[in-house]
Order: structure tokens, then sequence, then C-alpha cells
């Protein structure tokens, strides 16, 4: 009986003693994070898979939003959709986080038209990198290169609009920064360069790698894209305007407004450059009377047609009323290639052509001002004189314009403007139909508004 009471008082101390010393697990309180999945408008996109880790995933609600729970250490968190191209392309996250948003860039082109025009601009590469104007024209442009980056952005093909960038990226000290600086605007199929060294077709070339750099990689092309930009800002005069580059034989090319829009969207920020360009603006290229950007002070070819798009896309807050004041450009023409009536815009007052690739830049700046209406509109029409390419079987392509006409001014287009393939129509089409737009990536600089002269 002893020994019984002697264990039983073992085993009721030990009883204690565990119970003494016993520790409260307390359970593992994880983080939540939340965010968006947007088009390049803003608009949110559904039904999105946001991987979540190694296991998990949610999905975006019917406007874009999706959010995760629960969380616990180091998250990888990835967009997946393989119709899409997001920006960025994934996030790592350690504790509670809101607003990861994911722009998200239509990847697959609907429809036979643009599949055979991309197949087409694909084809057109050379093996240096470069893509001609035109079939077999033996002239390269530095504004359809970068317009093909662009598009090649656009439709997932990174290598491509790498090869274009790599031709340049190699061309910096021999080019870019040799005599005046700059780039040409053109060179033959070897990349041997001729012509002037506008101000505008740089810019361009810097919105492109600035669209390279926040989908894709934001250093590969560091020291191209910090030169141009030097070249771009060292060209702005005293008074706040920018000279348009350099002639072949070294002369001064004066300002053009189209240019300097251009150059405002590229350089980054917002800095005394901006600010000193839009004071200029103010001055001496503002019509007071008509809200516009004049293209040609005090001459009959006084606007243009891409200040009212690129200026709406471009630059930050800029009024959709320059979009309602382009019925001055708006006319029929009959299409020299399969002899339909063509609704499009010309690039001046004349209205005696259908310009396809300022058509394209129309339809873009309607799709960022949301009106898909006339956007789908003009996007129909583009392709009337869509053109059933022979060198490339299969593919198609659009001439420069519907029928032979005067560009900008009264002087006459070149020979084939209507019935050649040209890629800077094309790369247009290729982007509206994606609704991308190019100059969106540098449109918002949170422009003070007493800078924003247009609302004074």
């Amino acid at each position: 009986m002893k020994f019984l009471n002697l264990f039983c008082c073992s085993f009721t101390l030990l009883l204690v003693v565990v119970g003494c010393n016993e520790e409260k697990i307390e359970p593992l309180i994880g983080y939540t994070i939340s965010g968006k999945v947007v088009n390049i408008h803003g608009i949110g996109v559904n039904n999105v898979r946001i991987n979540i880790g190694e296991n998990e995933f949610v999905m975006s609600d019917a406007e874009g939003n999706w959010q995760a729970i629960n969380l616990q250490g180091n998250i990888l968190v990835v967009p997946a959709d393989s119709g899409y191209l997001f920006s960025p392309d994934s996030v790592i996250v350690t504790s509670a986080t809101n607003q990861i948003n994911f722009i998200a860039r239509q990847k697959r082109i609907p429809g036979m038209i643009p599949e055979s025009m991309l197949a087409w601009l694909i084809q057109m590469q050379l093996p240096n990198g470069l893509i001609e104007t035109g079939e077999k024209s033996n002239l390269v442009s530095l504004y359809d290169n970068s317009l093909a980056a662009l598009t090649f952005l656009a439709t997932g093909e990174q290598s491509k609009a790498e090869k274009i960038f790599d031709f340049f990226d190699q061309r910096i000290d021999i080019e870019l920064l040799s005599g005046k600086g700059g780039f040409s605007q053109f060179r033959d199929a070897n990349g041997i360069p001729s012509g002037h060294n506008w101000l505008g077709d740089n810019a361009w070339l810097l919105i492109a790698l600035n669209n390279y750099a926040a989908m894709v990689d934001e250093t590969r092309y560091q020291r191209l894209t910090d030169e141009l930009a030097n070249w771009i800002t060292q060209l702005q005069d005293t008074d706040g305007g920018i000279w348009g580059g350099y002639t072949a034989n070294g002369s001064q090319i004066g300002k053009i407004t189209e240019g300097m829009i251009d150059a405002f969207n590229a350089v980054p920020g917002y800095t005394n450059f901006h600010r000193n360009l839009l004071q200029y603006f103010s001055i001496y290229r503002w019509d007071s009377t008509q809200n516009l950007l004049v293209s040609w002070p005090d001459n009959y070819y006084e606007f243009a047609l891409d200040n009212h798009s690129w200026g709406y896309c471009g630059i930050e807050d800029f009024p959709y009323s320059v979009l309602e004041k382009t019925d001055r450009y708006i006319n029929t023409q009959t299409a020299t290639i399969g002899g339909l009536p063509v609704t499009g815009f010309a690039p001046d007052i004349d209205k005696d052509v259908v310009w396809l690739e300022g058509t394209g830049q129309m339809v873009i700046a309607y799709q960022k001002a949301g009106k898909f209406d006339l956007a789908d509109f003009y996007l129909q029409e583009m392709v009337k004189p869509v053109i059933n390419n022979t060198a490339f079987a299969g593919t198609k392509s659009l001439p420069y314009a519907s029928n032979f006409g005067t560009g900008y001014g009264a002087e006459p287009f070149w020979t084939g403007v209507n019935t050649n393939p040209s890629t800077s129509p094309c790369t247009w089409f290729l982007m509206a139909m994606l609704q991308f737009d190019p100059l969106a990536e540098g449109y918002f600089k949170s422009i003070p508004l007493e800078d924003k002269f247009w609302l004074l």
C-alpha cells in the first residue's frame, strides 16, 4: 500500500511539473497582399491567374482586382496568361503589401490580316537586325526601325526588337557620339548612314528603348538610353525650344513641333528641360484661339495631324479637344490597291490623300481617349488597301498612303507611296490592333498645374 501511495504521489507530481512547464504555442499569423491587373489604359483585366509561390494561385476579378491571404515568408508573385505580356513580370514580397499592380499587354493578334502583317514584318528583318522601309528598297529609316522594335515588343517578339537595338548599341561611339552627334535618319541595307540626324527620329528610338526597359530589362541598353537622352537635351535652346538636329553637312535644323513633342515624351521624368519646353510651346507654338499646337507658324500649312495625335498621347493631361479638331484632315479617297473608298486622315489641310500611318496614330489616340467606336471605324478603313505580298508568300502589308497625293506641305509623295508595301503603317496598324500606345511609357510626368499652359 505504501508503494502504491508513493507511486500515485510521484505520478501526481509529474503531472504538476509537466503542466507547469508546458509552453503555449501561438499560431503563426500570415500577411495579406493585393493588387490589380490593368491594360495600358488602366482598365481592369479579369480572369488572370496570379501564381502565389509554388503551389497557390488566385484569379483577378471583373475589375482586375486580386488578393492573397495568410502568406508567410518570401513569396514570388507571378501573373500568368498566355495571351498577355505583363509589366512587371513578377514581384517578390515579404510582408503585407497593397497596390501590386501588373500592366497586361495583349500578346496575340486575332485575325488573318494582322497575323499575316506581323509575319511580313518579321520576314523584313535583315541579318544585321535592320528593317527596310519597303521591300528591297535599300532604304532603312531610324523612325521605322524604332516603330518595328515597339511592335515586336508588343507582340512578344522580344529577340527581334533586341536585334534592332543591338545594331545601334554597337554604334554609340562611332555614330551617336561622333561629330555633331545623333543617329542618321536614313542608311542603306548594309547599315551605312546617310542624310540628316533628326531630333524626332532619335527621340523615337529612345521611346522604344524606354518601353523595352519597362517591359523586359532596364539595364541592358542603359548606356544607349542615357547617351540618346543627353544628346536630345543638349539640343535645347535658351528659349526652351529644341533644335531639330543637324543636316548631313553639320548645319543646325530648325525647331520642329512634332519632334519636340517626341522629345518631351522620350526624355524621362519632369525636369527643367520639360518645363522650359512647355514654356516655349505656350509662347511660340500655341494658337490660343483654336487651342492647338502650331506646326508651321504664320503659314498656310499651320497645323499638322501628328501634333494632334502625338500631343494628346505624349503630353500628360493634354486636352481631348485637340482630337475633336481633326475634321480638317478627314477625307475619303479611292484606294489604288483594291479600288475601295477609304476614309481616313491626311497629314495636312490639302486632304488629297488618306495617310495610313497617320490614321493609325489617330486610332491609338482615340483608344487612349476611350473613343473605341471611332478607333474601330478607322481600323477597318485602314485594311481596305491591304497588299497581298509576292516577295513573302502568304503575308500582307499596307502602302504608306491609299492613293497618290501630297505629304505635309505642297510637295508630292514619292512614286509607289500608294502601291508598295511600307513598314510604318503596318507597325501603327499592329500596335493599334493590340491597343498598344508607345507613348504611354513616358506619359505620366506629374506636370505641375501651373505648367499646363493649355488649362490657363
